[in-house]
């Protein structure tokens, strides 16, 4: 059963968790050494995850060709939206448990983990099911020519029955870092990573299974990364544990409020995760309207490039919101002060960074991914630096909304979601190109990153006026 912890609430009699007490301490730790803790494990860990979809590129590129790097750029959305449920219940999950556990409430955390693990996978499961029924209509409702329509079905037949060990991977991460072992974690994400590292090779390149190697290599990955989290939480964690959920009536009803306040919280993180999924979807189309397949494929090239870049980003929003939530629950607002400021620099300088990576090496970036022979290639190289710019809004953006997430402010985070990755994007896609040319498909998604910079500003700013009038 959930209650509900506010800042201006007395000082809780704080119970520290042996976990905590062996490695990390929320409540007292110094905010630079515990931010640092959190962060380089998450990052490292967030980096394995992104070569899931990475190295699916760069071998399906350089081993199959630009149609079927296109076909799973078309199928991309799809995973998108399974990591997006999967950090939704991880995000509400963390939060609401970061506060019982600043409470002193361990069992009740273990609960509300345990629900988000269990109903994400039954919905993951559900959703898998009617995808593989429908599968030839989905891959030409994600924008798939008739062209590229076989190897996008196949592609999404070996990795669709598999996303269910994905969800438990993503939501496990957050349970193992609040447990207080972020290295575990990140372990977790590089074993995948490497061995589907290892795996694409074999399949793509020794045996010859083409589009299909590279998903069940992935496939795979997901599968151990999945079970090494969940035999975690079930045998070796020391706060956070996987408990029976009880099935009586008062019990499910129960479960039921707690599953609905974290899809609440957690709400933001997953139109993120959507507005990526839309961001490829509505790209697709207009490149593939525009510039025809090789367009989809260039196309494709920013869009394994980003998540990178995406999971940089959430790495320091993740890191940051542990700290965050439990010392909002405990009702220390100057460390969640200092937590915030020292994220947005963390971001920005991260921004700045990948901006000027992606113009100095933009050629070689793309020729990771396909050959000067294609005519994807000179797309690519084109378009990437103006692609680029987006980077340095998007890491203010990240840490806002893991800021308004880790607060219980998930509706204000969910609006923020909402603007930038369907109201900003669409005014991008349709209002820039038809002006600018092809450089206005490209800039579309740095537009709608700056309109959503700008909204923050506006909302920081009128939150302050409001509080110093009081």
């Amino acid at each position: 059963m959930l209650t509900f912890a506010r800042p201006e609430a007395s000082i809780f009699a704080l119970e520290k968790t042996n976990a905590m007490k062996d490695s990390i301490d929320f409540g007292s730790m110094n905010i630079s050494t515990l931010f640092r803790k959190l962060l380089i494990p998450t990052v490292l860990g967030m980096v394995f995850s992104a070569l899931f979809v990475i190295t699916d590129g760069i071998f399906v590129g350089k081993g199959i060709g630009s149609d079927a790097l296109a076909a799973v750029n078309i199928t991309a959305p799809l995973f998108m939206i399974a990591a997006g449920i999967g950090l939704m219940f991880g995000v509400g999950a963390s939060v609401v448990a970061s506060i019982h556990l600043s409470q002193g409430k361990r069992k009740v955390a273990s609960i509300n983990i345990t629900q988000a693990i269990a109903f994400s996978a039954l919905l993951i499961l559900i959703l898998s099911a009617l995808c593989l029924y429908f599968i030839e209509p989905l891959a030409r409702l994600l924008g798939s020519s008739d062209r590229l329509l076989p190897l996008a079905v196949e592609y999404m037949a070996w990795y669709i029955p598999f996303l269910v060990f994905y969800e438990v991977l993503n939501i496990g991460m957050f349970c193992i870092r609040l447990d207080g072992s972020p290295t575990y974690a990140m372990m977790c994400n590089a074993v995948a990573a490497i061995l589907n590292i290892i795996l694409d090779y074999i399949f793509i390149f020794e045996f010859g299974w083409g589009i299909m190697g590279a998903a069940f290599a992935t496939s795979l990955g997901t599968v151990v990364g999945g079970l090494m989290t969940l035999i975690y939480l079930l045998h070796f964690s020391r706060t956070l544990h996987l408990c029976r959920i009880k099935l009586s009536i008062k019990s499910l009803l129960l479960t039921l409020r707690n599953i609905g306040y974290m899809i609440k919280l957690g709400s933001s993180a997953f139109i993120s995760e959507a507005s990526i999924a839309c961001m490829m979807f509505l790209g697709n189309y207009v490149f593939i309207r525009h510039l025809g397949e090789d367009g989809v494929a260039a196309f494709s090239i920013a869009c394994y490039f980003f998540p990178i870049i995406f999971m940089v980003y959430n790495a320091i929003a993740q890191s940051a919101q542990p700290i965050i939530s439990y010392n909002f629950g405990a009702g220390q607002p100057e460390r969640v002060r200092k937590t915030l400021h020292l994220a947005i620099r963390t971001a920005l300088i991260c921004g700045i960074s990948f901006f000027i990576l992606t113009v100095l090496c933009c050629q070689d970036i793309v020729s990771l991914f396909i050959d000067r022979s294609y005519a994807a290639f000179d797309i690519a190289v084109n378009g990437l630096p103006y692609f680029g710019v987006g980077f340095i809004f998007f890491a203010v953006n990240m840490i806002g909304i893991g800021y308004y997430q880790s607060v219980e402010r998930g509706q204000r985070a969910t609006i923020i979601t909402l603007l930038r990755g369907v109201v900003f994007m669409l005014i991008g896609f349709f209002a820039l190109p038809p002006v600018l040319g092809t450089p206005g498909i490209w800039l579309a998604v740095p537009l709608a990153e700056l309109l959503t910079t700008f909204y923050i500003f506006g909302i920081y700013l009128k939150d302050r006026f409001i509080v110093c009038r009081r």
